[in-house]
């Protein structure tokens, strides 16, 4: 495996990989790797000849507010983990090559970007795409790899893909839960033991949405965000959002029986921010 900080390095090694009819399959992450993040590298490494993965974390998607400063950074965890994975790369560059200085250049996605967390995150998604599209660039990658717990960021990042006509295939993959239901997430650790489980609510309300829904107990888009808000709000310190949109375009919707639905919650249990979702297909 091998460890690769330089943009211009990496990207002069996977040229002669090209060359040679490699197929490149990209997971980039902030580091802080579990097994959602596992989950994506192994399908990658499945469906690809080389799995690159990048561990940056990006400060331009964190506000000034954020915890850009205390984000995990377990750097040699994650080598070990990139390792027994089987991963070919780690690129992992130094935020001065990323963003030298007297940097200028944005990419963002106009309207998708600010509704939802982007609402409540300023500028969140301006940096997640331009970090991607530099990643993108640098890489060259066939396929790229991200989970649907961050559903939001996987829209825009598909949109985003298609207006700049990269040739690149985006694989979305399934959210990974703890036995419990609890989403997966890198800032989890950040929670007590009675954090987390105070965070259960979050799935649980999403589930028993689902449940609503599929069994047209409640039709009503209001009264399904009224039952979601009584089972978290006991337990959440702060609800950003609670958010019934078409699954596919984020655009809002009035009826949400007849088509598939994304239902997405953004919580704070003390400073942490926690974001999960559930998609319901149409009741038939």
């Amino acid at each position: 495996m091998k460890i690769i900080s330089h943009p211009h390095k990496i990207q002069k090694f996977i040229r002669n990989l090209k060359l040679k009819r490699k197929t490149i399959g990209f997971v980039p992450t902030m580091g802080a790797l579990h097994q959602g993040h596992i989950s994506l590298i192994r399908r990658a490494k499945k469906e690809n000849d080389i799995v690159v993965v990048s561990i940056f974390v990006n400060p331009s998607q964190f506000g000034p507010n954020e915890d850009l400063k205390k984000y995990p950074r377990p750097f040699f965890n994650d080598i070990k983990l990139c390792n027994k994975e089987g991963v070919n790369i780690i690129f992992a560059p130094k935020a001065n090559l990323i963003y030298p200085k007297n940097y200028l250049t944005y990419i963002n996605v106009e309207k998708l970007s600010d509704i939802m967390c982007g609402e409540h995150r300023l500028a969140h998604f301006r940096g997640v795409t331009t970090v991607v599209t530099k990643l993108f660039n640098i890489i060259q990658p066939d396929k790229v790899y991200f989970g649907l717990k961050d559903y939001q960021q996987s829209v825009i990042i598909k949109k985003m893909t298609a207006d700049l006509n990269f040739p690149i295939k985006i694989v979305t993959c399934p959210t990974i839960r703890e036995k419990n239901g609890l989403a997966l997430s890198s800032r989890n650790a950040y929670l007590s033991n009675e954090d987390l489980k105070k965070a259960l609510s979050i799935s649980q309300s999403l589930n028993k949405a689902k449940k609503l829904i599929e069994y047209k107990k409640s039709v009503s888009k209001k009264s399904i965000i009224l039952e979601i808000k009584k089972v978290i709000e006991l337990n959440m310190d702060k609800i950003d959002y609670i958010e019934i949109r078409d699954a596919d375009t984020l655009e809002e919707i009035k009826n949400i029986i007849d088509k598939k639905v994304v239902i997405a919650i953004a919580a704070y249990i003390g400073k942490t921010r926690l974001i999960d979702n559930i998609v319901v297909n149409p009741v038939r």
